[in-house]
């Protein structure tokens, strides 16, 4: 136990170091893009007769701040900021906590990427062990071409056919939102059933795109495990089928874990293509509008947001892997 909370503490002390690295790098970034929002507006209320300083007012009310000093005295301002918790103000919803926009936005992201990651993680799996048991066969072929196809297309194209496909040749789901808007939000079926309905392609989405590489996986584990030793000393001793099959599913299932973890957050990094494609207001889509509107704030939080939980996602895996495989775990307590 103590060398997993050793293990742990490790992790949360490179995921700091790596969580200052990428919020420094993207401010340097974001604050390098051309175009500033809050110098149009005071220009245009300029034009319309204000003085600069008027204007200059006028913003700060509206945007609820009015960015001052060179930038490193901004940088120090957003890292005070950030060590509080603060992600600053969005300046395409004034007056708005940076924090509150992408809670509202990340509820519409989690769901349909842990959705569609378990979708595939269990579908690929089961198929990869029939995959490797009947690989001499024509279903262990078509299992194997079809993980294999379906894993070398990126996820932006999955998602443009599926779209084309169901929201236009054969209309019979909705092209964008997470809900119909005629239906009053609350816990009862029609807005349970509009939520469904409207995120059934972004799921599908994500379960296709993971699919083949579990699939792919599975397989070769599974062809791994039934080499092994102890396999063939259960077949000797006549042990049931049903029960060499099961020590082979658990054995081989095993380092698949940490992939899971891991495609869990690189999930979060794909939902900007697939939400755009389907306007599905979640983190991607938010990050794409504000890039659009040059929200710093918001993109600095996005950002940061996306890779915590990638960091999050590398920390489960390896914590997974220590618990679930008794061989890493006595082998960590020995130690």
């Amino acid at each position: 136990m103590k060398q997993i909370a050793r293990r742990l503490a490790g992790h949360l002390a490179r995921g700091l170091a790596m969580i200052l690295v990428v919020t420094t790098i993207s401010f340097l970034i974001i604050r390098s893009i051309p175009g500033d929002p809050m110098a149009a507006k005071a220009q245009k209320l300029m034009e319309q007769g204000m003085s600069p300083e008027q204007a200059d007012r006028a913003v700060a009310v509206l945007y609820g701040f009015l960015p001052s000093g060179g930038m490193w005295d901004q940088y120090v301002d957003y890292m005070t900021g950030l060590a509080r918790l603060d992600l600053g103000q969005s300046l395409t919803v004034p007056g708005t906590g940076v924090s509150t926009v992408l809670l509202g936005a990340a509820q519409w992201t989690v769901l349909p990427v842990l959705a569609g990651t378990l979708l595939s993680f269990l579908l690929g799996v089961t198929m990869g062990v029939y995959a490797a048991i009947k690989r001499s066969g024509k279903l262990g072929d078509a299992l194997a071409v079809s993980g294999s196809l379906l894993h070398g297309v990126p996820q932006y194209v999955l998602a443009m056919l599926l779209a084309a496909i169901f929201t236009t040749l054969i209309p019979i789901l909705p092209a964008g939102g997470t809900a119909d808007i005629m239906i009053e939000p609350g816990f009862n079926a029609p807005y349970i059933g509009s939520l469904i309905e409207h995120a059934t392609l972004p799921v599908v989405t994500y379960a296709l795109a993971s699919y083949g590489g579990w699939i792919l996986a599975m397989k070769s584990s599974v062809v791994t495990v039934l080499g092994d030793d102890f396999i063939l000393a259960a077949e000797l001793r006549g042990l049931k089928r049903s029960f060499i099959f099961r020590y082979v599913a658990r054995n081989a299932i095993l380092p698949l874990f940490t992939i899971l973890a891991l495609s869990i957050g690189l999930l979060f990094g794909g939902a900007i293509f697939i939400e755009k494609i389907f306007n599905y207001p979640g983190l991607g889509l938010l990050l794409i509008d504000s890039i659009s509107g040059r929200d710093y704030a918001l993109m600095g939080g996005a950002f940061l947001l996306i890779t915590v939980a990638i960091i999050i996602a590398n920390i489960a895996a390896d914590l997974l892997y220590t618990v679930i495989d008794p061989r890493v775990r006595d082998g960590a307590e020995s130690s």
